[in-house]
């Protein structure tokens, strides 16, 4: 059998490399479907951070256009950041909100006198007091954000998290917990406390993309000792 010529590795290594990058600048997952895309793909913020495979649907404005209508009061004046790990799913019209859109409380009036710092004098430079500072919004892993879901300022969601649809979410959610209402409560983990530790310590969508794809009808199936085989 003749041997492969030294170039034709170094040229499909190339391919490969070219594939993955198409598969990282990828907008819409799928064929035909512009209701769907990659999420990291299509914002452009600095204070937005998204992991790899995440998506987003919307099938009643633009996807392309979560920056502008899904996360609200993000001003650059506040610093703090969106940050939404690997492989989550958020479904139409989940928002994001941010702590400009409060007020302070520990003001005598909510009135937010020092955004409008001209109309009475104030300094420009003491705009934040006109609300609370509450932080980042953090999102895990492999989370499910239900539809028209809000999260608050300052909440961590934890890695496999389910969000139910309409839900309000004032608070931080652990990991593999199932959430629902307003404002949003625990209503039972997705597993047990031993699966859920294995899950945390397999983190399987750190994995790369080739190992997922071998592995993904066994994730799919809930074959967990498997799966932890599998780690070094």
């Amino acid at each position: 059998m003749p041997k492969q010529p030294a170039g034709a590795a170094v040229l499909n290594k190339n391919n490969m490399k070219d594939m993955v990058m198409k598969m990282n600048n990828k907008v819409y997952p799928r064929t035909g479907d512009k209701e769907t895309v990659y999420l990291k793909n299509v914002v452009t913020g600095p204070n937005i951070e998204v992991g790899d495979y995440t998506m987003y649907n919307d099938y009643v404005h633009d996807p392309r256009d979560f920056e502008k209508n899904n996360v609200l009061y993000h001003y650059p004046v506040n610093g703090d950041k969106l940050k939404i790990g690997k492989f989550c799913s958020i479904a139409c019209g989940a928002k994001f909100l941010f702590a400009s859109a409060n007020h302070a409380m520990g003001s005598l009036s909510t009135y937010p006198f020092p955004i409008f710092f001209e109309e009475w004098g104030l300094d420009v430079k003491n705009i934040r007091q006109a609300w609370d500072h509450k932080g980042d919004i953090v999102i895990g892993n492999d989370v499910w954000i239900g539809y028209e879901a809000v999260i608050m300022a300052g909440v961590t969601i934890g890695n496999g998290a389910i969000i139910g649809t309409r839900a309000v979410v004032t608070k931080d959610v652990p990991p593999y917990t199932i959430v629902g209402g307003v404002p949003a409560k625990s209503i039972r983990r997705r597993f047990d406390q031993a699966t859920i530790e294995k899950l945390e310590a397999l983190r399987w969508w750190d994995w790369d993309e080739e190992k997922i794809r071998r592995n993904i009808l066994a994730i799919q199936a809930g074959e967990i000792d498997a799966l932890v085989a599998l780690m070094p």
